[in-house]
């Protein structure tokens, strides 16, 4: 009986796997277009010492100034915009 439990469970384990693994979730364009003020929010490291990711909001030009390409970087790390 145990053996039968066993091998369904890997069975609907093996169906629900290729289905779940091919969804992505997150977007693979650039940034959304926007005005000067608006402020694009992504995932940025942690402070040396912490293992806390933080969120800054920036402009486009104020993303540029740290040599960050926004629209490389969205993909990845993109969370919202604000304006």
């Amino acid at each position: 009986m145990a053996k039968k439990l066993f091998f369904a469970a890997l069975a609907i384990i093996a169906a629900v796997s290729p289905v779940s693994a091919s969804v992505d979730p997150k977007p693979t364009t650039g940034a959304p277009p926007g005005n000067p003020g608006t402020l694009y929010c992504m995932h940025v490291d942690p402070i040396t010492g912490s293992n806390v990711q933080t969120i800054q909001c920036w402009t486009r030009d104020e993303w540029a100034d740290q040599d960050v390409d926004l629209d490389k970087e969205w993909a990845k790390n993109g969370v919202r915009t604000i304006g």
